[in-house]
């Protein structure tokens, strides 16, 4: 409920670890500021009573003109985003005729339901979804994107342990930023790692750039794209070489060190250093400070996945608190995704199987456009939902996942808040609410808080929940209506054992603190971590540097990066506050080919080519260049991003996206 002044409390449930807790203000029924919640006892303790400046200015993106406000139908060519009005049962009959037509012509797994998290609460993220599309029979779309291969490479090591709790980090005398930019993705992080720092703790940073955090380090690691995994094995050659490694510990609380330490014995310090292209001095510091300092946090990120090596690259580095101890402290450990505490049991994820039934087809997230041009694919895709996603700009090959959704016997329907590039393909568009018009719960990835999320503001325009078009449709195709009843009290209350919404947090989960080998433990009978695996499964048994796509020479010789920016969470919020399109490169590498700051310039590689302008930035290590992640297509000229140039290869572990294998070269347009 609003205060007398017009102030509400809420949460907010966007793709980020932070999860804060809101106040915002409404004034005659209109959002007009979003702020965070004074801190105190119904707050969340990360928030720290500040946000990000992209939540600070939402307000901009629920009255964008570019919010979707009812439903619409095409009536120009794919891409145009000529669109007309439409009433909802126009729509939903149309959607539902067609999957009824693609399942009686090519089978169920014709349909491809394109869903991901839609940046909302547990509901849009978890609500009846699955339940559908497994009873429809669609082929299930594997979520790889993002944290796919960081989350099979934990549960190799550790099992189902808990990460560690973000809060304890002011209690640690060495902090490990390892493939992370907490200061613009993360951004609560940083202050309690100032504690620590100004408690005497020591801070090392391994990043190809020079981040924000990485200027206030002890030590910066400006490791090549893709060789984390030869710098982690090096520290660990190190360790038991120097005798650093924490014997009792180990014979204690880890299996597989003898597999693992062989693996990394070829990895000197000197070849480590060649290959990653920092000292071998670093190397050297980074493993002796990390054995003689107590307690050592390791925040691991998700920059050192995006890879061929990046299953690799997490397991050996994962092994590393391992081999020197650094588990079973408060201030130590390792800070990872915090939502294996989570407490939802509300069984609607996509089961993908069920008795009786075959296995559906499973296709993977990032291989999107090329499933969609495949003249093979046995049954073609004949529809594509696409709910709480972006990926004409968001995935991998981006040039294959739009020559797909421009194919005129591809009927594909977009449920979204904004007209985004790929509403701009769909054949219907159906207008989603945000966070702020619905009742929900923000369960964190980067701290124990499960908090509300209120209504704030009445519906914008004809706008429905995830759920609501799902149980529009199971309506249309004669589901059960009690299983698929999209109230929010109801499922609020099945997820939380009969608590209500109202009556949630935030509140610490597990109780007490997650201190590792303390209070939460490596999921496997023994208790231990594993640092060798057994092998099945197609998975290496130890950790693997497999080579780059080009290494140094070749026609391509810059690795592209494409980091996250202050001013959007994916592409959420390009529409109304988009980031420089401009391609940054090192000063050395821009004097080679004759670039100077804000030239016009040509990206390119064999898939693609991109024109934008030019950034001299020394904050980059040589041989990387970086184009921010998360533009629209309307922002760089020729409608490419970045992602045209990302190859749809996949790594080593659970098929994740290997955005930083992209290679190219730059040279003025």
């Amino acid at each position: 409920m609003a205060s007398p002044d017009g102030r509400v409390r809420t949460a907010c449930p966007l793709d980020c670890p932070d999860t804060c807790s809101l106040e915002v203000l409404v004034e005659g029924g209109r959002l007009v500021r979003v702020d965070a919640a004074p801190p105190g006892a119904d707050t969340s303790p990360l928030t720290q009573g500040f946000i990000c400046q992209k939540v600070m200015h939402h307000a901009r993106r629920v009255y964008a003109p570019e919010r979707v406000r009812t439903p619409l139908v095409r009536t120009g060519p794919k891409g145009s985003g000529e669109l007309r009005a439409a009433s909802w049962d126009e729509a939903l009959d149309l959607v539902v005729a067609r999957l009824r037509e693609a399942a009686e012509r090519d089978g169920p797994e014709s349909v491809v339901p394109y869903t991901y998290n839609s940046s909302g609460g547990v509901l849009a993220q978890e609500g009846l979804g699955g339940r559908f599309w497994h009873r429809f029979g669609a082929s299930l779309v594997q979520h790889t994107i993002c944290a796919a291969t960081a989350g099979a490479a934990w549960a190799l090591t550790y099992g189902d342990m808990l990460s560690a709790d973000p809060l304890d980090v002011v209690h640690a005398r060495l902090v490990v930023v390892w493939g992370a930019n907490p200061t613009v993705s993360n951004v609560h992080l940083p202050p309690l790692v100032r504690r620590a720092q100004d408690a005497g703790a020591r801070l090392v940073v391994v990043d190809p750039r020079r981040t924000g955090m990485a200027r206030r380090a002890d030590l910066h690691l400006a490791v090549r794209p893709g060789t984390d995994v030869v710098v982690a094995l090096a520290a660990a050659r190190h360790l038991a070489h120097e005798g650093l490694l924490d014997d009792a510990f180990l014979a204690e609380h880890a299996t597989g060190v003898e597999a693992f330490l062989d693996a990394a014995e070829p990895w000197t310090l000197e070849r480590a250093s060649a290959v990653a292209g920092v000292a071998a001095a670093a190397i050297a510091t980074l493993a002796e400070w990390y054995a003689a300092t107590r307690p050592a946090m390791l925040r691991l990120g998700w920059g050192l996945e995006r890879n061929r090596n990046g299953g690799a690259a997490v397991r050996a580095v994962l092994a590393l608190p391992v081999l020197a101890g650094q588990l079973g402290g408060l201030g130590g450990g390792v800070l990872g995704s915090t939502g294996r505490g989570s407490p939802w049991g509300l069984g609607q994820r996509d089961p993908g199987v069920a008795p009786g039934r075959p296995p559906r087809r499973r296709l993977n997230m990032n291989r999107l456009g090329a499933d969609l041009t495949d003249p093979a694919l046995d049954p073609p895709v004949a529809v594509l939902f696409v709910q709480g996603a972006n990926p004409a700009v968001m995935n991998p090959d981006q040039g294959a996942v739009l020559a797909g959704l421009a194919r005129d016997d591809l009927f594909t329907v977009v449920h979204d808040q904004v007209l985004t590039d790929t509403a701009c393909f769909a054949d219907v568009v159906l207008p989603a609410t945000t966070h702020f018009e619905v009742d929900d719960a923000a369960d964190s990835y980067g701290g124990y808080t499960l908090q509300p999320i209120r209504p704030v503001i009445d519906r914008v325009g004809e706008s429905r929940t995830n759920d609501e078009v799902i149980a529009a449709l199971a309506e249309r195709l004669g589901y059960p209506a009690d299983t698929y009843d999209p109230s929010p009290q109801r499922l609020l209350r099945d997820g939380l054992g009969g608590a209500a919404p109202g009556d949630v947090g935030p509140v610490l989960r597990p109780a007490g603190t997650t201190v590792q080998l303390r209070d939460t433990f490596p999921g496997f009978p023994d208790r231990r971590a594993r640092l060798a695996h057994p092998g099945l499964d197609g998975v290496d048994e130890v950790p693997r540097y497999r080579e780059l796509p080009v290494e140094r020479t070749g026609p391509f010789p810059l690795t592209l990066v494409s980091p996250a920016t202050h001013r959007t969470v994916n592409s959420i919020f390009g529409e109304v506050q988009p980031a420089a399109a401009v391609v940054a490169l090192h000063p050395a590498d821009a004097a080679a080919r004759s670039v100077a700051d804000g030239d016009r310039v040509r990206v390119w590689n064999d898939q693609a080519e991109v024109i934008l302008s030019a950034r001299v930035d020394a904050d980059l290590r040589p041989g990387v260049c970086s184009i921010p992640k998360g533009l629209w297509r309307r922002h760089v000229a020729g409608g490419l991003t970045a992602n045209a140039l990302v190859p749809a290869d996949v790594s080593d572990l659970a098929g994740g996206a290997c955005f930083n294998d992209a290679r190219v070269e730059v040279q003025r347009a």
